[in-house]
């Protein structure tokens, strides 16, 4: 069985879906991966509401790494890359060719720009903190945007107006 519900986040709705072995996604609205159908709506499912608090700390400063237990749901490769993503440290970034070298396949670049490009559980498993070899922002499924924001959030860019950025975080 699949549950879901919504976060408000200062950077949109995520809607996030869980089964009872973990979640299975947080998608934005405008998410270009996001299921169909996202299950029964439930706002008290354990891990719903775990996932809910730690995106709370999240974003009020307080936590640079999840806890909540995933279940994303896809092939090896993409697994292989999911789980690499989760290495890459708070307020740092990594080129697409630095993930396929970290996954020992260093001629993957475009099979892990793919792999990124369906993570499931955007800011816990951070495809955000993947850029560009040339250090120049490119897709995130969530929107170009979102990625900004996130990556302000962490420290890693400082050049959004505050137009751009909600002043309150909390």
């Amino acid at each position: 069985m699949k549950y879901f519900t919504h976060y408000q986040s200062p950077v949109g709705t995520i809607t996030l879906q869980a089964n009872d072995k973990g979640l299975l996604g947080a998608w934005f609205d405008v998410h270009t991966t996001a299921p169909d159908d996202f299950g029964i709506a439930c706002d008290n499912h354990p891990i719903l509401q775990q996932a809910v608090t730690e995106f709370g700390e999240y974003f009020a400063g307080k936590r640079t790494q999840f806890e909540v237990p995933t279940d994303a749901q896809g092939t090896d490769f993409q697994k292989q890359v999911w789980k690499m993503l989760q290495t890459i440290p708070f307020g740092e970034t990594w080129s697409y060719q630095d993930l396929a070298i970290a996954i020992d396949n260093p001629k993957a670049v475009r099979a892990v720009g793919l792999a990124n490009g369906k993570n499931p559980i955007s800011i816990i498993v951070p495809c955000h903190r993947v850029i560009g070899k040339n250090g120049k922002l490119t897709g995130y499924a969530g929107g170009i945007d979102k990625k900004e924001k996130l990556l302000v959030l962490e420290g890693i860019l400082d050049d959004v107006s505050p137009a751009q950025m909600p002043l309150d975080m909390s």
